[in-house]
């Protein structure tokens, strides 16, 4: 899973330096496959269909922008555009283990506000995987997110969590973005769960779209950071970090 989650976050870097303005999310779609199998991986994503979903998923990226929070379907009529800040979400199988990763990447210039909340976002995450080590529970993960989240007047997004992972893509338990201390499953050394904060610059409450994504209910801009963290005896591993 170390090397899958190597090569995952490489990817993602590559389609980091490729956003901009006039890209389109088809073509960045495009490219992660490409990418992917070109290393001899399987795309993650790609025909899976996750509980309740209508239909299988058929792109190998979700590409999210702005107010679109986690599961925006490629499209070749999607354009990036200045100002914009799009979701890259990606998974892989190596070597039949999955890895799961997501970044936040603005087009251009952004404004302030969307700084902000790619900032907090990203440091939510890592204050939840701070706490990702033998002793600790999935409500300190949870904690440490959602404290970061409210300290700067953003919100968590509702009702979208992280997850288990490993020989599938979501497996138990589920990690949610908010929680209490001491509260909910102890984690201990090998257990690999996607911690994967998604932050609403302004109210929590999302909405399914037609696409079967998830928007803000308000349209306000949302965040998305992720990594896939083994669980260690000396603390927490981050496997998709490059």
């Amino acid at each position: 899973m170390a090397e899958g989650g190597r090569r995952l976050g490489a990817v993602l870097q590559k389609l980091r330096a490729m956003v901009g303005s006039g890209v389109t999310t088809l073509a960045l779609d495009h490219a992660a496959r490409a990418l992917i199998e070109a290393g001899g991986d399987v795309p993650a994503f790609l025909n899976y269909r996750p509980a309740g979903a209508r239909r299988a998923y058929p792109y190998t990226l979700c590409a999210s922008v702005n107010n679109v929070v986690v599961h925006g379907q490629p499209s070749a009529m999607c354009v990036l555009k200045e100002g914009d800040i799009i979701k890259l979400d990606l998974g892989l199988v190596h070597k039949k283990f999955y890895l799961d990763a997501a970044i936040t990447v603005g087009v251009g210039r952004i404004s302030a506000e969307a700084k902000k909340l790619m900032a907090v976002t990203e440091e939510s995450l890592y204050a939840g995987i701070k706490e990702a080590k033998p002793g600790r529970t999935l409500g300190d993960i949870g904690y440490a997110i959602e404290r970061v989240v409210r300290k700067n007047k953003f919100s968590v997004a509702e009702g979208l969590t992280g997850h288990g992972i490993g020989r599938a893509l979501h497996e138990d338990p589920t990690v949610f973005n908010f929680g209490d201390r001491g509260t909910g499953i102890k984690l201990v050394p090998g257990m690999v769960i996607a911690i994967e904060p998604m932050v609403a610059a302004h109210g929590g409450e999302i909405v399914q779209l037609r696409d079967e994504g998830y928007g803000t209910a308000d349209h306000s801009l949302a965040a998305h950071f992720e990594h896939t963290v083994a669980i260690t005896e000396k603390g927490p591993r981050i496997l998709t970090k490059v």
